[in-house]
């Protein structure tokens, strides 16, 4: 072997060190430690450190939820709560992306609604209930305009931060490019503001659910939030935990389809 070659050093893999602080999935984490809760609740309950007057054993409330799918009432609450669910939060979402677009975009728009947005946003959406009801009176039209109200201004405010936080450096790039302005809306704002408008959607859903269940304990014969209440008043925890544990799945599965979203039109972040 020659001088030169055993003075060159040999060659190694370098690690790749460009990953972003890009979040690793590991699903069964939070499996494990669901798991390792209910466990524990279950094993409490048991041996009498727990007393059954303050938690059920959690095999109990799943013997109920069983009962609650075999009997039909599980679909006769959930149903009207979906439906409730799904337009209330239609409605205020859609109005509250848009509103929001329009006053990142806008001067005079930001001007005038948002010390509008700002004087209705510290409001408590479950205090306006019994407003709602002499407006739109005991039935459906209530709880949807609480619903969208609630969920109309955090979307409010979350879209037009999000339009605000676009980096101006792309937004000036694409002007010297002579992009017009409709293309740089569409091509650089929404796309830019689309991190942010998702994850205020994420809050906006979670508080929807929680005045779903406000509006149904006025006035509602069906829905989860009506079961809670009579649950509630019978001192009936199993039934009681079992509303709760189907608020909690609805919330699971909301959040879930939100990271479906994002993983498909958020994409180019990788």
């Amino acid at each position: 072997m020659s001088e030169v070659a055993r003075q060159v050093p040999a060659q190694r893999a370098v690690e790749y060190r460009g990953g972003g602080f890009a979040p690793s999935p590991h699903r069964w984490v939070g499996f494990m430690v669901f798991s390792v809760v209910v466990i524990l609740a279950e094993w409490g309950t048991r041996a009498g450190w727990i007393s059954p007057l303050t938690l059920p054993k959690p095999s109990d409330v799943l013997v109920t939820f069983q009962d609650l799918y075999t009997t039909g009432l599980l679909f006769q609450h959930l149903g009207p709560s979906l439906s409730r669910l799904f337009v209330g939060a239609l409605i205020g979402v859609s109005v509250g992306v848009t509103l929001g677009v329009l006053i990142g975009l806008f001067s005079y728009v930001r001007s005038g609604m948002v010390p509008v947005v700002a004087a209705i946003f510290p409001i408590p959406k479950i205090a306006l209930l019994p407003l709602f009801v002499i407006w739109f009176g005991i039935g459906e039209g209530s709880k949807y305009a609480l619903i969208a109200f609630g969920t109309f201004t955090p979307t409010v405010v979350a879209t037009y931060g999000a339009v605000d936080n676009v980096d101006r450096t792309l937004i000036r790039m694409g002007q010297s490019f002579g992009l017009s302005w409709l293309s740089i809306v569409r091509k650089i704002i929404l796309p830019g503001a689309m991190p942010g408008i998702l994850s205020g959607l994420r809050i906006s859903l979670a508080i929807a659910i929680i005045l779903l269940v406000a509006a149904e304990m006025l006035g509602a014969e069906y829905g989860i939030g009506a079961y809670i209440l009579e649950a509630g008043s019978l001192y009936d925890l199993e039934r009681l935990f079992a509303g709760v544990v189907i608020l909690s799945l609805l919330g699971v599965i909301i959040s879930a389809a939100i990271g479906l979203v994002e993983s498909r039109l958020l994409s180019w972040r990788a």
